[in-house]
């Protein structure tokens, strides 16, 4: 999982291009739409845009919930199962 983080990174957020790709909708208030129906994170600026950190999209895409990864393993996040270990 570190190669994820060696990857040349130009901005740390998404263009407005790859938000109107991931979303397939070019108008903001959609792209809105899109995102929260889909369970994506994401911030508003000042002009209503969607922001989204592109670290956030690249695990997103990848099928990893970013949000389990953040979360303590006494809230119910992701921790390894040790019970197989002998």
């Amino acid at each position: 999982m570190s190669a994820i983080f060696e990857l040349a990174i130009p901005s740390e957020t998404l263009t407005a291009d790859e938000v109107s790709d991931i979303s397939g909708c070019k108008r903001a208030g959609d792209q809105i739409e899109w995102l929260t129906r889909n369970g994506w994170i994401f911030i508003q600026n000042r002009a209503g845009l969607p922001i989204i950190g592109r670290l956030y999209a690249r695990l997103k895409l990848a099928g990893i919930n970013p949000a389990l990864l953040a979360a303590p393993a006494s809230d119910g996040g992701w921790q390894p199962d040790f019970s197989k270990v002998q």
